[in-house]
């Protein structure tokens, strides 16, 4: 039974840093601040760590058909 302190139902996003060969998720309102946060102490600001490319080339999938950019005008 859930409870209304679970947060296993806050979506949680992959976050992949190829330099560090490191995977970790966090809530998705905290993905920019995490990036962030990873690149300034590891990389000395650098955009190392990012969304998975996987995911992000999904939601931009997802978003651009409902945005309707995806439809044929012949």
């Amino acid at each position: 039974m859930t409870t209304a302190n679970d947060s296993d139902e806050t979506p949680r996003v992959p976050i992949v840093c190829p330099d560090c060969e490191t995977t970790s998720r966090v809530p998705l309102s905290d993905v920019a601040d995490a990036i962030e946060r990873h690149n300034d102490q590891l990389h000395d600001g650098e955009a190392v760590a990012e969304v998975d490319p996987d995911i992000a080339d999904r939601i931009a999938d997802l978003a651009a058909d409902e945005l309707g950019l995806l439809e044929n005008t012949e």
